[in-house]
C-alpha cells in the first residue's frame, strides 16, 4: 500500500529538471453530493498513482486511479456501483503565464485530495445508473420498468384542455 497523502510536498523529492518519479499514495475522498443524493467513493482510502516530472521551471504531473461510486441509480433509484478509470494530467509552469499555473499546486505543495476529487467528478457521466440497460421508473405509477415487463402500459387520459369539447352535443 502507498502512503497516506491528501497533500504532498513535491519539494521533498529534491528533483532536478528532467527527473521523474512514480509514487503510489492513498487519498481520502469524501462522499459526493449529486443533486439531492449522496454517493460514496471507494475503495477507502483510494490508491492513486502519481507521476511527477520536474521541468526547468515547474512540474508535469499525471494522476491515475480506479474508483467506484456507490449510491442510488438516477433512473430506477435502486443501488448503483459503477466503476471508473481516471487518467489526468496537470502542468504547472508558473513563469510561463497564468494558463499554465495549476490550481492544485502552491509553492511546490500538491493538493492531491482536491485534484483526485475534481478528476473523479469530471470523469462521471451525466447520470449514475445501475446498468446500461436500466429502463427506469414508470412516469405514471412509479413501477420499476425492468420488473414490470414490456406489457406495462396505462390508458391515455384525455387532454384536460379539450374537456369542454366533450360536453358539446352536435345535432
Amino acid at each position: 500500500m502507498g502512503r497516506r497523502a491528501d497533500s504532498f510536498d513535491l519539494n521533498r523529492l529534491r528533483m532536478t529538471a528532467g527527473e521523474a518519479r512514480r509514487l503510489e499514495l492513498e487519498v481520502a475522498v469524501d462522499a459526493l453530493s449529486l443533486g439531492a443524493d449522496s454517493y460514496r467513493v471507494g475503495p477507502e482510502p483510494l490508491v492513486v498513482r502519481l507521476e511527477v516530472v520536474r521541468t526547468t521551471n515547474g512540474y508535469a504531473l499525471r494522476l491515475r486511479f480506479s474508483a467506484t461510486v456507490s449510491g442510488p441509480c438516477m433512473r430506477c433509484l435502486g443501488p448503483a456501483t459503477p466503476g471508473f478509470e481516471v487518467d489526468v494530467y496537470e502542468v504547472s509552469q508558473p513563469q510561463d503565464g497564468e494558463q499554465l499555473d495549476s490550481p492544485y499546486l502552491d509553492a511546490g505543495v500538491l493538493d492531491l485530495g482536491a485534484w483526485t476529487r475534481d478528476a473523479l467528478v469530471l470523469s462521471l457521466p451525466a447520470a449514475i445508473i445501475c446498468r446500461d440497460e436500466c429502463a427506469g421508473l414508470c412516469a405514471v405509477c412509479g413501477a420499476d420498468l425492468a420488473s414490470a415487463g414490456p406489457d406495462h402500459a396505462h390508458a391515455a387520459s384525455p387532454d384536460p384542455r379539450w374537456a369542454k369539447l366533450a360536453e358539446l352535443r352536435l345535432g
